[in-house]
């Protein structure tokens, strides 16, 4: 194992952990974490553990929204620049900057075979990123193998039924905000399940145009998805899990919409959001699903 830094293509100063199997190897999963996390976590451990006996390496590295605030640095011609970061503040279309960059830096080391692996707003990131690929028809797209999504979560109508009465009442408030150019104050503590500022708010609230594809159960044909030509595979869990219907229900609407000839779509059992308890049956799934490739 061993600290990997990089930049993203917007000059964002990033690292990561990267753990190599005992031979060398063109085979490697890129894992992008979720709101308010990071890459250490059991779960990374335990599936780059997988991963690394199965000889397939194992890239996890702290975007731009780790943790709920910090400070990021861009590095441009010469010249730092330092912003406000973290979950509270990022744009989530950001992370098509920080994705890119470190397949780029993969690609350097000597990676061709790369597995995009998400987790919850990893996952979108994700998705919103392979397509923003697909339109540019960039040859980045070659390198990517196999897509996995670990929880991918509709955020938009996760938001609402959180807030319920109170939505509109919270998207009124940052946009005033917004007017009196305060997109960097703190919304309300109630307005999300953690502190977050107007900007990022108004993203998922309002101008989420882009990233509103996981609409589940409703009249929705899964575009963005059905747009992934590689091997795609998808886990939720079914103990407090962030979605609306129940795991299996989820699980059999996506399968009938999906056309992924390569698709492996399902739960685990017991598994919670986080996949406490289930990080080991998790990380074989996808073990697996890379091997059967």
């Amino acid at each position: 194992m061993k600290v990997i830094y990089f930049l993203a293509t917007d000059g964002i100063k990033l690292d990561g952990l990267l753990c190599t199997s005992e031979k060398k190897t063109e085979d490697i999963i890129l894992s992008i974490h979720g709101m308010g996390s990071n890459c250490m976590k059991k779960r990374e451990t335990t599936i780059a553990k997988y991963a690394n006996e199965n000889g397939i390496d194992y890239f996890c590295f702290n975007n731009r929204g780790s943790e709920l605030v910090k400070y990021t640095r861009r590095y441009t011609e010469g010249k730092k620049e330092k912003n406000l970061g973290g979950t509270s503040y990022e744009d989530v279309l950001e992370g098509y900057e920080d994705i890119t960059g470190a397949i780029i830096k993969l690609k350097e080391l000597g990676y061709k075979n790369i597995y995009l692996q998400g987790h919850s707003l990893g996952c979108t990131k994700i998705v919103y990123t392979y397509n923003e690929l697909k339109d540019e028809e960039d040859d980045m797209l070659n390198n990517i193998k196999g897509i996995i999504l670990n929880s991918l979560i509709d955020i938009p109508r996760a938001l609402k039924i959180y807030l319920r009465d109170t939505f509109d009442k919270y998207l009124e408030y940052a946009e005033e905000k917004e007017k009196e150019n305060q997109g960097n104050t703190m919304m309300p503590r109630e307005a999300f399940i953690h502190p977050i500022s107007v900007k990022t708010f108004l993203r998922y609230a309002r101008d989420n145009q882009e990233i509103d594809f996981a609409k589940f159960g409703e009249d929705n044909e899964l575009e963005k998805l059905n747009n992934i030509q590689v091997p795609l595979f998808m886990r939720w869990g079914n103990d407090n899990e962030m979605i609306v219907q129940k795991a299996e229900e989820l699980v059999d609407i996506v399968n009938n919409i999906i056309t992924n000839p390569h698709k492996d779509i399902n739960y685990i059992d017991g598994a919670n959001h986080s996949y406490d308890g289930k990080e080991e049956e998790l990380a074989k799934q996808i073990v697996e699903f890379i091997k059967s490739i």
